[in-house]
């Protein structure tokens, strides 16, 4: 059984912490000892530049993967907005993940999104028959 899979927007975030490495990395790098995770590698940084003419203007794209999946953040600096994903094999404590991250960008509005994800044990198997 899997647990909760987070996900959330962050809207008018602090521009400065969207943009730091350092701070998305520490992000990255403290939440999973925080909510009982376990680090399987160092937080990854990547910086983008944007691309001319669409949405995205740059920021920062960055993941952590943990024993029970993986923690992603990806970064808007021009819109400050910010997307977090905390997808986990086990349960851990919702809220104080999203505090954490309210803390972190000080964002104006949240938009979060729990779901409850399951292992399907048995599958169901359909025989087509053929008619002539």
């Amino acid at each position: 059984m899997f647990g909760p899979h987070l996900m959330l927007e962050l809207y008018k975030c602090d521009a400065k912490a969207l943009k730091s490495q350092k701070v998305i990395y520490d992000t990255l790098d403290r939440l999973p000892g925080m909510i009982g995770m376990h680090k399987i590698s160092q937080p990854q940084i990547m910086p983008y530049g944007g691309k001319p003419g669409s949405f995205d203007h740059g920021g920062v794209s960055a993941f952590v993967l943990i024993a029970e999946s993986h923690i992603t953040i990806h970064t808007f600096v021009e819109q400050r907005y910010a997307t977090v994903d905390v997808f986990s094999c086990k349960d851990f404590d919702v809220e104080k993940a999203v505090s954490h991250f309210k803390e972190v960008f000080k964002p104006e509005k949240v938009e979060k999104d729990v779901k409850k994800a399951s292992l399907v044990v048995q599958k169901e198997r359909h025989t087509v028959r053929k008619h002539n």
